[in-house]
C-alpha cells in the first residue's frame, strides 16, 4: 500500500482522521494504514479492546458488556477520551515501535467550530504528538489528486466523505468558499434504513444498508440489474426476514440526500467572488472522498450543475496523500486550532 517503507524512527506523520475510515500517512512512506474509525470498548471500564477491522465486525453485534462505536461523528470528534486512545493505536499500528512523539497534520471540515478543532488536536496531544497542525479537508484533497492550488485559479473540490461533503473552490493555497454539509456516506445509509422501514416494513442495521448502497446502490435512473438481498426484522413479526431491492428501489430512496448534496455545490458556486466561480466552471468540479464512488452519482452532478464531472483516480486516499505532500511544509504550519469559524465569520458565511 502506497510507496515502499523505509526504515528507522518515523517523525512526521499525516492523519485523515474520518467518520467511516482513518488513514495515516507518513513523510516520504506513503500510506501505512487504512482502518475503519471503529473501537470496541468495555462498556463497564471504557477500556479499549479492538479498533479498526476487528471493531467494526462488532457493530450491531457486540456482547453486553462490549460497545462498538464510532467516536466521530459529522467529521467531528464527539468523544475525547475515546478519540485519544483511537489516534494512539492507529498510530501505533500503522509505524509499530517507529514513531515516538511525531508531528501530525490532520484534516478537518471547513464546517469545523473552534471547539471541534480543539478536540481533535488536543486529542493527537495527548495521544502522544509532540506537535499537530490541520489543514482544510477539501485542501488537503486537491493537493492530493495533483491540482496545483497555488495558482490564482478557481479550482472547485468536492470531497465526499462519511460523515460530512465538504465542497469548496480553492485558489492561492486558501479556501475561498465553501459549504459543508450532512449529505453524505453515512445519510446515504440512513435513507436505504428510512426506506426499506416504511416501504418494506423491515428494520435493517447500518452494516445492511452500506453493504446494499455499495452492491446495487445509485443515484439518478441507470442500468437494470439483479435485486441484492439483505437480512433484517419484520417490523410485525419480529422475526428475521430477506428482502431484495432493485437499484432503481435504492435510487428512490438516496434522491433526497443527492438533492441536498447537489444544493450545496450551488451554493458554493453562488459564494465565490465571480471570476474564481467562472474559473472553477471552466475547470470543472472534482470529486473525492469515499461516498463519491456511488453510482451516478457524476452524472447526477453534472445534469445539476452543466459543469463536467471528474473522479479523482482513488478517491479515498486524496486527502491523506495531500497531507503527506504538505507534511514538508510543517514548519511553517501554524501549530493548533485555525478557528475556521472566525474566518467563516469574517467572510459572511456565517
Amino acid at each position: 500500500m502506497g510507496k515502499t517503507r523505509q526504515s528507522g524512527p518515523i517523525r512526521d506523520m499525516a492523519l485523515d482522521l474520518g467518520t467511516s475510515t482513518t488513514l495515516v500517512a507518513a513523510r516520504g512512506r506513503g500510506i501505512l494504514l487504512r482502518a475503519p474509525s471503529v473501537a470496541a470498548v468495555d462498556r463497564h471500564t471504557g477500556q479499549v479492546l479492538r479498533l479498526g477491522e476487528e471493531a467494526r465486525e462488532l457493530l450491531g453485534r457486540t456482547p453486553a458488556e462490549v460497545l462498538a462505536v464510532r467516536p466521530l461523528e459529522g467529521g467531528v470528534l464527539r468523544d475525547q477520551t475515546l478519540g485519544e486512545s483511537m489516534v494512539r493505536g492507529f498510530l501505533q499500528q500503522a509505524a509499530p515501535g517507529r514513531a515516538f512523539r511525531p508531528r501530525l497534520l490532520l484534516s478537518v471540515p471547513t464546517g469545523a467550530r473552534q471547539v471541534d478543532e480543539r478536540a481533535v488536536v488536543d486529542a493527537a496531544l495527548g495521544a502522544g504528538a509532540r506537535k499537530v497542525c490541520l489543514m482544510e479537508a477539501p485542501l488537503a484533497a486537491a493537493l492530493g489528486a495533483g491540482l496545483d492550488i497555488g495558482e490564482p485559479k478557481g479550482r472547485m473540490v468536492v470531497d465526499v466523505g462519511g460523515g460530512v461533503t465538504d465542497a469548496a473552490i480553492i485558489a492561492l493555497g486558501a479556501v475561498a468558499a465553501s459549504v459543508c454539509l450532512p449529505a453524505a456516506g453515512d445519510a446515504f445509509d440512513r435513507a436505504l434504513i428510512r426506506y426499506v422501514r416504511e416501504e418494506k416494513n423491515v428494520d435493517v442495521g447500518r452494516r445492511a444498508a452500506e453493504g446494499l448502497k455499495v452492491a446495487v446502490g445509485r443515484v439518478g435512473p441507470g442500468e437494470k440489474g439483479a435485486p441484492f438481498s439483505v437480512k433484517g426484522r419484520c417490523r410485525t413479526t419480529g422475526l428475521p426476514r430477506e428482502i431484495a431491492l432493485t437499484a432503481g428501489e435504492t435510487a428512490e430512496a438516496l434522491a433526497p440526500v443527492a438533492a441536498e448534496l447537489l444544493r450545496g455545490v450551488l451554493e458554493v458556486l453562488e459564494r465565490a467572488p465571480g471570476s474564481l466561480a467562472a474559473d472553477a466552471a471552466a475547470e470543472g468540479i472534482l470529486l473525492t472522498g469515499g461516498g463519491c464512488q456511488l453510482r451516478g452519482l457524476d452524472a447526477f452532478l453534472a445534469e445539476g450543475t452543466g459543469l463536467p464531472i471528474r473522479r479523482a483516480e482513488d478517491p479515498e486516499t486524496t486527502v491523506v496523500l495531500g497531507l503527506e505532500q504538505a507534511l514538508d511544509t510543517l514548519s511553517r504550519r501554524q501549530e493548533g486550532v485555525l478557528d475556521l469559524a472566525r474566518r467563516r465569520a469574517v467572510a459572511g458565511e456565517v
